[in-house]
């Protein structure tokens, strides 16, 4: 795993990423944003007390680990049923989900079990929320990051550098 530190002109490109899409996230003044290079063109980002998934050069959701940040973003709430499918990278369908937050389509929206209310995954909306509660059937949360996953897993190694 490559570890980096990033230019002053890519770390402003990740701020504004993040203050586009962070909306209720304060984002410290940062000179520096170190890079946890997972495998091509997927990344853990630290930004000071702020942990970011970056996929792609283009998108930043926040680590599953720091719940104190992800209560600030938009929920949805899934049965018990549809958790080893999320935790397996599968998208989220609407008949597993029993609650919505008010949310935009590309929104990040956290995915939470209903039994205890657990963080299970970050993804995007692919619709807003008033449509997605009427659909029957179909995709509602695209999953990008889960428990489990390789971002997860790296987190514990790369933890103590933090």
């Amino acid at each position: 795993m490559k570890t980096f530190v990033i230019s002053k002109k890519e770390t402003e490109k990740i701020i504004n990423l993040l203050n586009k899409t962070w909306k209720n996230i304060q984002i410290p003044k940062v000179k520096n944003i170190k890079i946890f290079e997972i495998e091509h063109h997927k990344s853990i980002v630290v930004i000071d007390y702020l942990i970011g998934v970056f996929i792609n050069n283009e998108l930043v959701l926040p680590f599953l680990g720091k719940p104190d940040i992800l209560e600030k973003f938009a929920s949805i709430t899934v049965d018990s049923g549809s958790i080893k499918f999320i935790c397996n990278g599968a998208k989220i369908l609407r008949p597993g989900v029993v609650k919505f937050d008010n949310f935009a389509k590309n929104d990040i929206i956290v995915v939470k079990d209903e039994k205890f209310e657990k963080f299970l995954s970050v993804g995007l909306a692919l619709e807003d929320s008033l449509v997605a509660e009427k659909l029957q059937k179909g995709y509602v949360v695209d999953n990008f990051h889960f428990v489990g996953d390789k971002f997860w897993n790296a987190y514990k190694e790369i933890s103590f550098r933090l």
